[in-house]
């Protein structure tokens, strides 16, 4: 009984062309330069991803400062006004 083959004989794989083969190279080398090239972009944008995160979480506090800011002076300005509306009565 044959052994069942995987489909490639050996005698068959050196029938095969030479221009062949170098294609099946050049492309799985170009796919392993893709590949790294992906890798290298999604590394870059992970780390735009923490800057953006820390720049969002400082903006958050900048907001509320100014929100506190913005209460404080309303206070004055409604204090300034009670306080010169007392003074325009006789």
């Amino acid at each position: 009984m044959t052994e069942p083959t995987l489909g490639l004989d050996l005698r068959e794989l050196r029938r095969m062309p030479v221009a062949l083969v170098l294609t099946l190279i050049l492309q799985t080398g170009a796919g392993l330069l893709w590949a790294g090239a992906a890798a290298e972009r999604i590394t870059v944008l992970e780390q735009r991803l923490d800057r953006a995160g820390a720049i969002a979480e400082r903006l958050a506090r900048l907001e509320a400062e100014v929100e506190a800011a913005r209460a404080s002076l309303n206070r004055v300005e409604a204090l300034l006004d009670h306080g010169l509306h007392r003074e325009d009565r006789p």
